[in-house]
């Protein structure tokens, strides 16, 4: 009898990064790996961390991670890791020049959308992002409250 796929994608997100889609508008996304030491990924499989405030650097071509706070593991000893420290993000040499030549133009920023696993690996996925202006966001919720309506006015039908 063969096995039945389930959809792992949900489970898999350790994750997400709410504020960045009301935030910014998303053009482009890459997947990218972390560089994280044994506590981290830990603490990473246990959901405890935020990606609120955090955004993708590009310094001597190679991608940071910065500002995500990942929490100390609490099994942890001495060799527990900094919270805050900056994480390599592992990418091609084609997607790291893109990203260096899009964080150059003015208004652009790097922000990671969600953190998953991927065949026990940890994964994020960075979007290259232009800020949006109040007016913008509030037509996005005007947008989102409009199809909630329309969703259940077409429930009843």
């Amino acid at each position: 009898m063969a096995k039945k796929r389930h959809n792992q994608a949900d489970t898999n997100v350790m994750a997400t990064n709410r504020k960045a889609r009301h935030d910014y508008f998303i053009e482009q996304t890459y997947e990218a790996g972390i560089a994280l030491t044994g506590t981290e990924i830990k603490s990473v499989r246990n959901r405890r961390l935020n990606l609120k405030d955090g955004f993708v650097a590009v310094r001597a071509g190679e991608a940071y991670l910065m500002n995500v706070h990942i929490n100390e593991y609490t099994e942890g000893n001495q060799f527990n890791h900094d919270p805050l420290r900056r994480r390599k993000l592992l990418l091609h040499k084609q997607e790291l020049k893109r990203l260096a030549t899009a964080v150059q133009t003015k208004g652009v920023t790097v922000v990671p959308l969600k953190v998953y696993l991927k065949h026990n690996f940890a994964k994020v996925l960075i979007g290259v992002a232009k800020g949006k202006h109040v007016y913008d966001k509030r037509e996005t919720l005007k947008k989102r409250d409009q199809e909630r309506q329309i969703e259940r006015v077409m429930k009843h039908y």
